[in-house]
């Protein structure tokens, strides 16, 4: 199949380029373009599937975007920093076959490109939970180990003793707090702040109160 990847991020999108090419030898990668007209300007243009940054910041609503992919044949796949459901539903209803946050593993890319090829939907596990539980309001599913995390965390260890008592390195669990972030935020509670996080480790029983 062949795709083009659209991102603002020269870093990212030449990362995200070199990935792709290397993993999966039945995608070719054809484009690779930092805006809008560049992707619809492009000689190899049409393809067959587009990964599409959803935020371009160049005042194009996703849905025309969509729309013109649409009518070209071409399916799309968004990929975003938000992770909001009412953000991901509007996309979908649009038309993009399938969403995913920048934070996911890489090996969902090449998935969700898959399924597109094939009409298929594709949403991360994360999402779904996200959008099935009604989006907000609803306590996140955590792994073990995030929430053994977020208890130590929360019991007011610093990032560097939490991932020495897990046998982790410190990259790791400052990446766990971010992944434990993000799945609160979609679900509506914010845990920005280790205050925040600690409250809320306490609510879901994940802590328990000592003071």
């Amino acid at each position: 199949m062949r795709l083009a990847v659209v991102d603002d991020h020269k870093m990212l999108l030449g990362a995200l380029t070199e990935w792709i090419r290397g993993a999966a030898t039945d995608i070719d990668l054809v484009i690779a373009a930092t805006t809008w007209p560049e992707l619809l300007s492009h000689p190899q243009f049409p393809v067959d599937v587009v990964l599409l940054d959803l935020d371009l910041k160049d005042n194009i609503p996703i849905s025309l975007k969509i729309s013109t992919l649409k009518t070209t044949g071409v399916k799309t796949v968004l990929m975003s920093t938000y992770s909001e459901p009412t953000v991901v539903r509007e996309a979908l209803a649009a038309g993009a076959l399938g969403y995913l946050v920048k934070t996911e593993e890489a090996d969902m890319i090449v998935e969700a490109i898959r399924a597109a090829h094939k009409g298929e939907s594709y949403i991360s596990e994360e999402l779904d939970l996200a959008l099935t539980a009604g989006g907000r309001g609803d306590t996140p599913r955590l792994s073990a180990q995030e929430r053994r995390v977020m208890a130590l965390y929360g019991a007011g260890e610093p990032v560097k003793a939490v991932a020495f008592q897990l046998g982790i390195s410190e990259e790791t669990a400052k990446s766990y707090l971010k992944r434990i972030r993000e799945k609160y935020r979609v679900a509506g509670f914010d845990v920005g702040t280790k205050v925040a996080l600690r409250k809320r480790a306490i609510q879901d029983g994940i802590l328990l109160q000592t003071d």
